[in-house]
């Protein structure tokens, strides 16, 4: 039972009064952030979703609109339909393209956290040799730039006849260095020994080990790690523009389809980013919420 402070203070005296007066001011304070902190929420919105409310302009006006005004007006035009239309009848394989894009984004997300998450619980909890050394490894290999590597990652797809399959995109996203690197770093902490060592003595195997004790304990970061693989694999446009090309595209590549040689429809390549940006924020408002209390849930420890 919580004690007021004019009942403290009857009984153990002002300074217990004072103590607790002073922590219910602390904790009314942290309820109740101030116009400051809503202000600078409020700021750093505006600023992340204008490019994306850009877009959405550009998209719903014409392409003389946007020659003679640049800068278009904040309110939309009424073009945005005819736009998509246009962008559907363009010639470019949309449909095919977004059914590319989601096998993608989808295989590689998934891979990515269950092989992420097994990495993870080997390097936190087995002791074996080589293991900081062939950690250390792993974290090195972010430090090398994606560029230097395609050259020999394209010659690879070639000699197994990959080039321009989806395969060829997928198996080099199955699992990533930042992936085993984020989740070693917190099933090291979300994890006691004793908790492995429990499920060993009652017969559990290592894999059964990893399955019901170390993948239910990583639900919040492989949450986070599921969702920021999925928009990397849905946004990437540098290798499948070149493994792919524009016979078996993604959704990124079918868009860079719709620039012409010597002129550049924005109304129509916006009208397309608007498409492409769809089903991401979608996915962000659906799984927004599981997201979050999946986090507070791994931060609070009972």
């Amino acid at each position: 039972m919580t004690m007021s402070a004019p009942m403290a203070e009857q009984l153990a005296g002002k300074g217990a009064a004072r103590r607790i007066r002073r922590r219910e001011r602390m904790d009314h304070g942290r309820r109740r952030p101030g116009a400051v902190t809503y202000g600078l929420l409020v700021l750093v919105v505006v600023i992340s979703a204008f490019p994306l409310y850009y877009a959405f302009l550009l998209s719903t006006s014409t392409a003389e609109d946007i020659a003679r005004h640049p800068l278009p007006s904040l309110v939309p035009q009424t073009h945005f339909l005819d736009n998509l239309e246009r962008v559907v009848d363009s010639g470019i394989p949309l449909w095919h393209a977004l059914a590319n894009s989601v096998i993608v984004a989808v295989i590689t997300a998934v891979s990515t956290v269950f092989f992420s998450t097994l990495a993870g619980f080997a390097f936190s909890k087995l002791r074996f040799r080589g293991r900081q050394g062939l950690l250390a490894f792993v974290v090195g290999t972010m430090a090398v730039p994606t560029q230097l590597g395609i050259v020999p990652l394209f010659i690879v797809m070639s000699k197994l006849e990959w080039t321009g399959k989806l395969v060829s995109v997928i198996v080099p996203g199955l699992v990533t260095a930042f992936g085993v690197f984020w989740m070693t770093q917190y099933l090291s902490e979300a994890i006691p020994f004793e908790l492995v060592e429990a499920a060993r003595i009652d017969g559990c195997s290592m894999f059964r080990t990893f399955v019901h004790v170390a993948l239910p304990a990583a639900r919040p970061a492989a949450a986070m790690l599921a969702l920021f693989t999925f928009v990397g694999s849905w946004t990437n446009f540098f290798w499948p523009f070149i493994v792919l090309g524009s016979t078996n595209p993604t959704l990124p590549v079918a868009l860079q389809l719709l620039q012409a040689s010597y002129f550049k429809d924005l109304s129509l390549i916006m009208a397309g980013v608007v498409i492409a940006t769809v089903p991401v924020l979608i996915m962000f408002v659906f799984a927004g919420r599981q997201l979050v209390s999946g986090i507070m849930q791994g931060a609070v420890k009972g």
